[in-house]
């Protein structure tokens, strides 16, 4: 079989869900916004992907290039409203726009089955109940709570309910222990070069 003719198989994206909000969560699927950015919403099967993992849908959304569009749209208003809670700004009226305009749609609707509950509906419709979670968190009290990841890099903004709101990263695996090993690192050197 040559090359050409081999089947090509589609990789998804692992997305990560440690912000504490399904709104800020697909806020994070810009990753590096201020270094160098890292799309995770590349084409409309990551968007199915997010939805599935983030568990808005139990069942792909089949994304369009339009719903991906829709969702960047919201996405970048989310990012502008957390942006705006967390510098001490007044929200951008376009983007409380695009996101009331999303959570007037449909969401996603619940279904028991014997074997548990199953979520189903459109792009569109996880789209709805991504913004929903995020008027309840820009109108709820633990909005003052909102955090940016302390490692340099990282843009992702999360809800810090730690005790003594005292997290520092957006979560340990990508940021916590990398921030902990070059401080290690860096410890090492030093220690080196005074033994010297």
């Amino acid at each position: 079989m040559s090359p050409a003719t081999l089947p090509v198989k589609m990789v998804t994206v692992a997305h990560v869900f440690v912000s504490g909000n399904l709104a800020l969560d697909l806020v994070g699927t810009l990753k590096w916004r201020t270094t160098a950015p890292e799309e995770l919403l590349a084409v409309p099967e990551d968007l199915d992907a997010w939805c599935t993992q983030a568990g808005v849908t139990t069942e792909p959304v089949r994304a369009t290039e339009g719903d991906l569009a829709d969702a960047r749209r919201l996405r970048e208003a989310l990012h502008s409203l957390a942006r705006a809670r967390l510098d001490g700004r007044e929200a951008d009226a376009g983007a409380v726009d695009v996101v009331n305009a999303a959570a007037a749609r449909e969401p996603v609707r619940p279904r028991l089955t014997p074997h548990g509950a199953v979520r189903t509906g459109s792009a569109p419709a996880a789209l709805s109940t991504t913004a929903r979670a995020a008027v309840d968190l820009f109108a709820a009290p633990e909005a003052p709570l909102l955090k940016e990841c302390g490692r340099y890099e990282c843009t992702r903004i999360y809800v810090d309910r730690s005790r003594g709101a005292r997290r520092t990263w957006c979560g340990m695996d990508e940021c916590g222990s990398r921030v902990k090993m070059a401080a290690y690192r860096a410890r090492r050197r030093q220690t080196g070069l005074a033994g010297r």
